[in-house]
């Protein structure tokens, strides 16, 4: 089995910070959303992992190559940004008949791997939501299998949601359900979906069945990142010890990275601290701060403060992107 990653997304919604870095190598709870995936999967046995890239592509197999070097890593470049489904069928070469196992590289589930990877049959992760005309929605039988797909319903006939996760046994028939698609030019929403592509096997006769998972954290926008943060730091009960910095009070659940100095401040709660990043007489709380970041005489809540970035000054709720330099003064 193969392990399918599309990382290629612009990240619209993560700007300024996707406008330097892509979204899947935004710090969260300490590790990078790519890299919980990655570790998920590992555990699971899966070996070799096909990353779909984009703009911003080297980063990510920069990233892989020095966080991961015991995969086998592939890349496949999406130069037009056309869907999911258009991506995923870039990796048909790649594949070659192996069973695939899909995971959007945006979202980082809860569930039990390996139970989804020795299933018997095709399966498709998702999640009651309140707003299905958001998602990829699942009609589903009393047995728990699939009846139907649809991408963004204006009339929902489900609440169950597909939260990017897709194990697939029969790869060779979802490529050929992506090329049809392609070359018939069906797109949903201006995009070649792969929710189009499940529904063609389901009217093959394929037999996906629905797993729910039991968490599922987002990282598409400023709000949900920050949550997603939170709630992943209460949940591993991230910490410091605040001994190892200068006149500094640590208010868990943080995570702070390798080689940070902190002194005269308030840390927390619900902060991640990229590595090697500096702050002085500052407070803050309920906010991530990328890498090599410099703060000074600042409180920061309800932020995201993206890599190798310098900011001094007051109180203020911050959205700012990489290799950025404010003086609030």
């Amino acid at each position: 089995m193969k392990a399918i990653i599309p990382v290629a997304g612009a990240g619209t919604k993560l700007r300024p910070q996707s406008y330097t870095q892509p979204k899947a190598l935004i710090p969260l709870a300490g590790k990078t959303v790519l890299s919980f995936i990655i570790d998920q999967l590992k555990e699971a046995g899966i070996e070799e992992f096909i990353f779909i890239v984009g703009f911003l592509g080297d980063k990510i197999s920069d990233y892989v190559k020095e966080h991961h070097p015991d995969i086998q890593a592939y890349y496949v470049s999406q130069q037009e940004r056309r869907g999911i489904g258009h991506a995923v069928n870039l990796t048909r070469s790649l594949v070659d008949h192996d069973e695939v196992f899909i995971s959007l590289g945006d979202t980082i589930c809860e569930y039990d791997v390996a139970s989804v990877l020795s299933n018997e049959h095709s399966m498709v992760g998702i999640r009651k939501v309140d707003n299905p005309r958001d998602f990829g929605v699942a009609e589903i039988d009393a047995s728990g299998f699939i009846e139907s797909v649809v991408e963004k319903p204006h009339i929902p006939k489900s609440n169950m949601a597909m939260v990017g996760i897709y194990k697939i046994r029969e790869s060779e028939l979802l490529f050929e359900c992506l090329a049809s698609n392609i070359r018939k030019g069906l797109l949903t929403h201006g995009e070649f979906n792969i929710t189009d592509a499940l529904h063609c096997m389901i009217q093959s006769g394929v037999k996906f069945e629905a797993f729910k998972v039991d968490n599922w954290f987002d990282a598409g926008n400023k709000e949900t990142l920050l949550r997603s943060n939170a709630t992943l730091l209460r949940k591993y009960k991230a910490t410091a010890d605040a001994s190892l910095f200068e006149n500094t009070v640590i208010v868990p659940p943080v995570s702070i990275g390798n080689g940070c100095v902190i002194r005269n401040s308030i840390i927390g709660p619900n902060v991640t601290l990229g590595e090697n990043t500096f702050l002085d007489q500052s407070i803050i709380r309920n906010s991530i701060v990328g890498a090599f970041s410099n703060l000074f005489d600042i409180v920061l809540e309800h932020s995201v403060i993206g890599s190798d970035t310098s900011v001094k000054g007051e109180t203020r709720s911050l959205n700012i992107g990489d290799n950025t330099s404010i003086d609030l003064g």
